[in-house]
């Protein structure tokens, strides 16, 4: 079979992107049972899907469809889009139901509802040779319950279809209809039939490029005992002082994320000179933090945002009366993660204190979607080491593992506790338990992250800020990569002009401070240029120089270890 036999094939084939006919292509040419498409958010599976289900119909392959979506709000959005290629999807079946009406080729069902009575949907897919398509299928491993159900629905099926934007959870629970490959170390991973990663689709033009503005700050506050603690986010942290410090930044009461806030909305200002209906989203932690949130943009723009909570039944109609209003600002807990269509979202504040990447890649997911040539989308979050590494990584390819890697030399316990205690899950409204009082939660623009680098930095309303936040609306990631480089070259030889002051003596702790932003500045470049992870970098500057972590290391030591950084940056080793 080739997908040029039928005029109606031809004709849906016309409209469709290249690495949706690629697919086709393999999916046809192989002409498989189970097949598993890796796309980027807003890349179009759900046009690859329907394309194919609509061909497999209409040779009588399958005489029906189910759609396994992760929400009730992707229930809906599939029947719409299923009803512009003619087939007709019930997406408000129940399982009381049993049996589908005769008008509908299929139904629109959740994982949840499908682990509720698995063998009714067994049932329903004996009865008809069926095509299953599963919408980000590694929902499928969220619970052994959830997987075990939908291998015991599922089984019988004719032909089943796997879509997923973020192949890659941090458990390793299997995730049914996958294939698992052992690589060269003996780690099983996850085996796609066609994937196409953020990298080619920005490249294509399919996606948008983004920039991260990433803000750093003074935290302090008291906890339950009394006890008054400050941190400055940004800075190499424990576990705890990290969590504390990031709580502290997003809690509404402090002046952090009051000035995100109002920085996010310049930023949408700007960006609405040439998409006037251009939307922001800000991912909050829990219903009061996202309420209080609504309350400060409403303080800063004179107007009320579209607040989508998790427990609310009028979620879904919510979201989309804001996609198709010109509305400024959308703020949800946990609801617009992933799948949701929103493309006018071009402006982003992630204010949760999740640290998944697979979380951080499905909110990303939602600022991706390209309307037309030229869009650039920027998101906001605070400098914390996990989520400025997931943003260095955007055109990283992620794989779902069920091996934990072999350690290698260089494995270090201590930080790999410290690394395993920073993945939290995505728990509804909960949090750090611990009470304590944020007394101060300052806000200082920190770097902007683009394209695997790094620039600017500033303290609030400083002139680079203002040069990041004012960047043109409409730009080609070319165009983007061009400013960014000449912006840094003017800073550099501003700061190489700029007459020698008499040096003044700076309090110990200030030096080390800047040698520490130095030192993790030099790190993230050579993780750039080699792709090893940053605490092996820095494990292995331990090794070679000596010395205790970052955090006890003396301005001796950590200045030995830049100079040992810039000795590996010029071939000395």
């Amino acid at each position: 079979m080739t997908l040029a036999e039928t005029d109606s094939t031809r004709e849906r084939m016309g409209g469709l992107r290249a690495w949706q006919r690629a697919a086709l292509e393999e999916y046809f040419r192989r002409d498989p049972r189970d097949f598993l498409a890796v796309a980027t958010p807003g890349a179009g599976k759900t046009t690859f899907a329907l394309t194919l289900a609509a061909d497999l119909i209409e040779r009588r392959v399958v005489r029906a469809i189910t759609v396994v979506c992760p929400t009730e709000h992707l229930k809906k959005q599939w029947a719409e889009a299923a009803a512009r290629f003619g087939i007709a999807l019930d997406p408000d079946f129940k399982n009381g139901q049993g049996a589908l009406g005769r008008q509908y080729t299929g139904a629109a069902v959740t994982y949840a509802q499908v682990a509720a009575h698995p063998m009714l949907h067994r049932n329903r897919t004996e009865a008809r040779r069926s095509l299953i398509i599963f919408d980000e299928i590694h929902h499928a491993g969220d619970a052994l319950s959830w997987g075990d159900a939908v291998r015991e629905a599922f089984e019988p099926a004719a032909r089943r279809l796997s879509l997923t934007g973020t192949p890659f959870r941090t458990d390793v629970n299997p995730i049914p209809f996958v294939d698992y490959v052992q690589d060269h170390t003996g780690v099983r991973r996850c085996a796609w039939d066609y994937n196409y990663g953020y990298a080619p689709a920005l490249a294509d033009g399919v996606v948008r490029p983004v920039i991260f503005m990433a803000y750093s700050g003074e935290m302090r506050w008291r906890t339950k005992t009394g006890d008054e603690l400050a941190a400055r986010l940004g800075e190499p942290l424990t576990q705890d002082a990290l969590a504390q410090a990031w709580r502290a930044a997003l809690d509404p009461k402090g002046d952090w994320i009051k000035r995100v806030l109002a920085a996010a909305d310049r930023r949408l200002t700007e960006v609405r000179h040439t998409s006037p209906d251009a939307g922001g989203l800000v991912i909050a932690s829990d219903h009061e933090n996202a309420r209080a949130y609504a309350r400060i943009l409403r303080q800063i723009t004179g107007h009320g945002a579209t607040l989508v909570l998790s427990d609310d039944p009028t979620a879904s109609r919510k979201i989309k009366r804001f996609a198709e209003s010109e509305d400024r600002w959308m703020i949800a807990v946990r609801m617009v993660s992933e799948g949701v269509d929103v493309p006018r979202l071009m402006v982003g504040v992630y204010a949760t204190s999740t640290s998944t990447a697979l979380f951080f890649a499905q909110v990303v997911g939602r600022f991706v979607r390209r309307r037309r040539r030229g869009e650039m989308a920027s998101v906001f979050l605070p400098s914390v080491p996990t989520l400025l590494e997931y943003a260095g990584e955007m055109e990283r390819e992620r794989d779902h593992v069920l091996d934990r890697p072999p350690k290698g030399d260089d494995f270090d316990p201590e930080q790999d506790l410290l690394d395993q205690a920073r993945q939290k899950r995505d728990t509804p409204d909960t949090g750090e338990e611990l009470p304590f009082e944020t007394m101060e939660a300052s806000a200082e623009f920190d770097r902007a992250l683009y394209d695997g680098g790094e620039f600017g930095g500033g303290a609030p309303d400083s002139p680079e800020e203002e040069d990041f936040l004012g960047l043109p609306g409409l730009l080609e990631p070319e165009q983007v990569a061009k400013l960014l480089r000449k912006r840094k070259a003017e800073q550099r030889a501003a700061e190489r002009s700029r007459p020698a002051e008499p040096a003044e003596q700076a309090p110990k702790h200030e030096v080390v401070a800047d040698l520490r932003r130095e030192l993790n500045s030099l790190v993230g470049a050579w993780h750039h240029r080699t792709g090893q992870p940053h605490s092996a970098i820095h494990n292995e500057l331990r090794r070679t120089c000596g010395g205790p972590p970052i955090a006890q290391a003396s301005e001796e030591q950590i200045r030995q270890r830049i100079a040992k950084i810039r000795a590996w940056a010029t071939g000395r080793r």
